[in-house]
């Protein structure tokens, strides 16, 4: 089982705390309650990751790659983050508890912040910001937390709609693209994939990801696709995964992802040829 990421629910007892004192020895205010959904983006969302101080530190107490809950704090703004540090490898072909058999099996958190990173390249917008951190002289991933995320199976249980089916389509065939390209096997998994109360989908778990087959897993899950986003992946070249990519990747890993990556696009023109345009691409 992986872990789940939901609402303020305490999984376990804290293991580290470090607050703050104030000047005349007092404790800080607690800071204000938490905002729902993605607490910050892009550049301001990585520097905080990778500089803010850690404030305590509460293993999820789930899932197999040994994830803490860590909450952050830049002296202004708190924040949860998700750290991540398991890295196994396993080369050939093993037969796993739990998994069954697997060719080249691989779990690191190198691959959760490579999946940013790729996300960034392409423009999906699924991957929470993701950056490299050591803590506690463990290096691992550090992921900011999506704040009263449900997963979509909570979501069916619920039996809750998004407003706008079309929007939500669109994230739905980006997030199935990704997992294709990265042939993350633990895709299908429910808990993979998070959904905010403004119903914006986010792509995480992707620990399992970057494997080094040539092929796609489950082309038939891929029918629709964004115009902007198959630019993007067909610009993708080798000298700009190496550099982007390289540092958390290995050679055939990114082979891998290229093969991939032509193989999606061959398929794309497949598609079009058997439905037209108008059925198979959107903006």
């Amino acid at each position: 089982m992986r872990h789940l990421r939901l609402g303020a629910a305490v999984l376990a007892p804290a293991v580290a705390l470090a607050v703050p004192v104030g000047a005349a020895g007092q404790a800080p205010p607690p800071p204000p309650p938490l905002s729902l959904g993605l607490p910050m983006a892009g550049a301001e969302a990585e520097e905080f990751l990778r500089t803010a101080t850690v404030m305590k530190r509460t293993p999820l107490g789930k899932g197999v790659t040994r994830s803490d809950q860590v909450t952050l704090t830049d002296g202004t703004r708190v924040h949860r983050a998700l750290w991540k540090t398991i890295h196994e490898h396993k080369m050939g072909l093993q037969r796993l508890e739990g998994v069954g058999l697997e060719f080249d099996f691989r779990d690191s958190w190198k691959s959760e912040v490579a999946a940013y990173e790729l996300d960034k390249l392409l423009g999906l917008g699924l991957v929470p910001p993701t950056v490299e951190r050591r803590l506690g002289g463990r290096v691992g991933s550090l992921q900011i937390w999506i704040e009263g995320a449900m997963t979509d199976d909570e979501r069916r249980g619920k039996g809750l709609e998004a407003e706008d089916a079309a929007a939500w389509n669109a994230q739905m065939h980006r997030v199935r693209l990704l997992h294709q390209l990265t042939y993350n096997t633990d895709y299908r998994n429910v808990r993979n994939v998070l959904i905010d109360p403004s119903f914006r989908i986010y792509a995480i778990d992707s620990s399992r990801a970057f494997r080094i087959q040539t092929d796609l897993m489950s082309p038939d899950d891929l029918v629709s696709f964004s115009r902007a986003v198959l630019e993007r992946l067909a610009a993708l070249d080798r000298p700009t995964l190496e550099v982007r990519l390289g540092s958390w990747l290995g050679k055939r890993q990114i082979d891998g992802l290229l093969a991939r990556r032509d193989a999606i696009l061959a398929l794309v023109q497949q598609r079009v040829a058997e439905r037209g345009e108008d059925g198979v691409l959107y903006p």
